[in-house]
């Protein structure tokens, strides 16, 4: 019986299911796999049969299911899941049936070439798939229906039935081990009246009768609990690559076998209960494994549960209760003291306090009040409020976030892949090294040949070496989230340890950018209510942070005609038909010092008046600065202001460095001489004008009141404003890369110390299996010390 070239699967006596493939007739098992298989040669995919690693699942999606895939078109059902921007549809999607990356290769592939898809993104770890397209040109039922087609399923990722999925497969695992671990003990208590050093006058009958029995006992642990471990590894094995499972698969094999084989021909030992405890220890390893990824990915699934499900809307005939969802912005809800707040909103009535923990990781409610903005899966503490909503839940920043761990997901950082390789590697030389060994003993001690290289290949099993990256990494993402930080690309915690310079802006991020008028000195014959008022009425269509500070004296009864806004130096316009220029001292009284943050106002004759405005500094500028020196970090304000007040900043935090009227190009160009100079640069913005060099720098934080263009161009978002947390992200950073040498100084370093000991025959196959065992979750707890951190 041959297998099917498409899924693996044995192809069945009798039926004859081809497709031809580089010439060759290859047999598949089902009509399902042939027109699978005749679906990825016809678009050109050929290639994902020679690098793929892993069988695809077999086909068996039917005509009825693909019609029922035609619900999702619905309106009413995609408000639950799909989002819309831009004129394009996005979603995100459960994917089974992925079992490597050539699976996630395939998928993309043949999404990418239907039309109206801009954008397919899979990631194979998750088993999540990204998908954006035009729904003018094709349908998300056909989308979800060329899934199918090449032998996937594909649903849209709901967290509820992620939840769910999560609890089958814990319900597995629990019944696989509960079988193993029951075995395991009967055996093991069998197995002790087969030492012959504790029981040298047993009867050899009742030894032959306890063999069987422990035979028996040990079935049910190979034929169903190991049965995941032969799977992976036959799918590598038919697809010619290596991995850890199939070193696990070839020893538990080989140890049965043996076993077997001395019990029928009642010659040499047996080793059930090595076998039963070896399966049942690494399945323990595994489920704790999924526990601890369940546990650090917890902060991102609790986010999720966070998005209102309900709001009550004010209609004119009283209050209705309405899905959270369906608010459009102008509507107006109301919020009663314990609820959470259904949509990004401003508050029209009330006074509160709210719980943004679940956004910004701080535990303390923050006041807010009329006037205020409220954000989505936040909670209103004590009063009632009346809310008027300013965007959808589909925009709203608990959604933002969500899609932006989501885009997280879809980077593996550069240490992860290379973890993959060695560990690829590592496999191919393990077996490489046992079969040396049995040759060796094979010509010097043929009796122990076999039992020495099972101790090789139990002891030397790559686990702790696979599992020394992803665990760590997933750990420390957690803490990131938890701690109120936003990793939004793969390769922040790879760079942050490696950082050397630490360059902020100022407004915004230094400063609070609630720029505020100080002092008025006049200059000429007007009051100082006429100054305020014709300087305010210039500003007043401005969205610039020196605008607001002159919007409390705003006169509506003065005009500006042919206003005129001059990048860089300032506006000027014509008022009751005399020309008025506002703007900044290198414009209007060039030469002058200044050593704060000055405009003027100058009529047709000269300068009227001075206003010295103030922007104070954060409370914890001044101790970010101060902790970055002491940790070795160079320090640079790159600000695009040119007055003193830069100057003053500078002096008052003690940085390094002042580049001050720096346009973004100048910023840019500041970053690439660093590194030309070797330096790794992390820099902190939140202006339209920091977009360009957040995305320029090596590694690079948003804060979180900053624009939507600095947020997306940044690497990581501080989703409170404390500035702090840019060191605790470097901190768990640092950590997290050294537990990753630590897991894999131990993780090479006990198979260098196992591999000549179990190669000489010092360490027996039992003993190599707690090794094994111990040694992964030796890994496994090291890296959760970074939740802690």
């Amino acid at each position: 019986m041959t297998g099917c070239f498409h899924c693996g699967e044995p192809v069945p006596a009798g039926v004859d299911f081809h497709f031809e493939f580089e010439g060759e007739q290859q047999a598949c098992c089902c009509p399902g796999c042939q027109a699978v298989a005749h679906t990825i040669i016809d678009c050109g995919l050929g290639s994902y049969y020679q690098h793929r690693s892993a069988p695809a699942p077999r086909a068996e999606a039917v005509p009825d299911e693909l019609k029922r895939l035609q619900h999702y078109d619905l309106a009413d059902i995609q408000q639950d899941f799909v989002s819309e921007r831009d004129q394009l549809k996005e979603v995100q999607l459960s994917v089974s049936g992925l079992s490597c990356a050539a699976c996630a290769w395939l998928i993309e592939r043949h999404l990418s070439q239907l039309p109206g898809v801009r954008l397919i993104q899979v990631n194979s770890t998750t088993e999540r798939a990204r998908l954006r397209w035009d729904p003018e040109q094709v349908s998300l039922s056909r989308l979800l229906a060329a899934f199918a087609e090449i032998g996937y399923q594909a649903r849209p990722f709901l967290p509820q039935a992620q939840e769910q999925a999560y609890r089958r497969e814990v319900k597995s695992y629990l019944l696989r081990l509960g079988v193993a671990g029951i075995a395991s003990m009967q055996v093991m208590m069998v197995g002790f009246a087969l030492y012959e050093d504790l029981f040298p006058d047993i009867d050899a009958e009742l030894v032959q009768y306890f063999r069987w029995v422990s035979l028996w006992l040990s079935v049910p642990v190979m034929a169903y609990s190991a049965l995941p471990f032969y799977r992976n590894a036959w799918r590598g094995v038919k697809n010619r690559a290596l991995n850890m499972d199939l070193p696990v698969s070839l020893a538990m094999i080989f140890a049965f076998v043996a076993s077997v084989y001395a019990t029928v021909t009642d010659t040499g030992e047996v080793y059930y209960e090595c076998v039963s405890m070896f399966a049942f220890l690494l399945l323990s390893g595994r489920f704790l494994e999924m526990r601890a990824k369940r546990k650090a990915a917890e902060s991102t699934a609790n986010l999720s549960h966070h998005v209102p499900m309900l709001a009550r809307l004010e209609t004119p005939d009283g209050e209705q209760e309405v899905a959270a969802r369906t608010l459009v912005p102008g509507q107006v809800v109301l919020v009663t003291p314990g609820s959470p707040i259904p949509a990004d909103a401003e508050i029209l009535e009330g006074s509160t306090s709210v719980d943004e923990s679940m956004l910004t990781g701080e535990h303390l409610p923050v006041h807010r009040g009329t006037g205020e903005r409220v954000f989505a899966g936040t909670t209103n503490v004590e009063s009632p409020l009346r809310l008027r909503v300013l965007r959808p839940l589909a925009e709203a920043r608990v959604s933002e976030i969500l899609r932006a761990q989501d885009d997280a997901l879809l980077e593996k950082p550069r240490v992860a892949l290379l973890a993959d390789q060695l560990s690829r590697y590592f496999v191919a030389a393990l077996l490489l090294v046992t079969l040396g060994t049995y040759l060796a003993w094979l010509q010097h001690a043929p009796d122990k040949a076999f039992w020495v290289m099972l101790s090789v290949l139990v002891a030397t099993c790559p686990c702790a070496l696979s599992l020394a990256t992803p665990t760590a990494l997933t750990v420390a993402s957690s803490r990131l989230t938890g701690a109120g930080i936003l990793a939004r690309r793969g390769h922040v915690l790879d760079t942050l340890p490696k950082a050397t310079r630490v360059v902020f802006d100022k407004t915004g991020t230094l400063t609070r950018g609630e720029v505020a008028l100080a002092s008025v000195s006049l200059l000429g014959r007007r009051t100082e209510a006429e100054v305020l008022a014709i300087a305010a009425a210039l500003e007043a269509q401005s969205e610039h942070p020196i605008a607001r500070a002159f919007r409390p004296y705003r006169d509506h009864r003065l005009t500006v005609s042919e206003r005129e806004n001059l990048v860089g130096r300032g506006l000027r316009g014509v008022i009751d038909g005399q020309g008025w220029r506002l703007g900044s001292t290198a414009w209007l009284s060039p030469g002058a010092e200044d050593d704060a943050l000055c405009v003027y106002l100058a009529d047709e004759e000269g300068l009227v008046a001075r206003f010295e405005l103030a922007d104070p500094l954060r409370d914890d500028a001044e101790r970010l600065v101060r902790r970055c020196r002491e940790q070795g970090l160079a320090t640079t304000i790159l600000t695009g202001d040119g007055s003193g007040q830069a100057d003053k900043v500078a002096r008052q935090l003690g940085v390094d460095e002042l580049v001050k009227n720096a346009s973004p190009d100048d910023k840019l160009a500041y970053l690439h001489a660093r590194d030309a100079a070797g330096e790794v640069c992390l820099m902190v913005g939140d202006g339209i004008n920091d977009a360009p060099v957040l995305a320029g720098a090596h590694v690079s934080f948003a804060m979180a009141g900053g624009t939507d263009i600095a947020k997306n161009s940044a690497d990581a978002i501080l989703l409170g404003d404390d500035l702090q947390r840019i060191l605790v992200a470097r901190r768990v950073a640092g950590r997290c890369r050294r537990v990753i040498k630590q897991n894999f100084s131990w993780a090479l370093g006990y198979n260098l110390v196992i591999l000549p000991l179990a190669a000489m025959g010092h360490v027996s196959p039992w003993f190599a299996m707690l090794g094994m065992s111990a040694s992964s979750l030796i890994v496994m707890t090291n890296s959760l010390r970074l939740s802690r951190s």
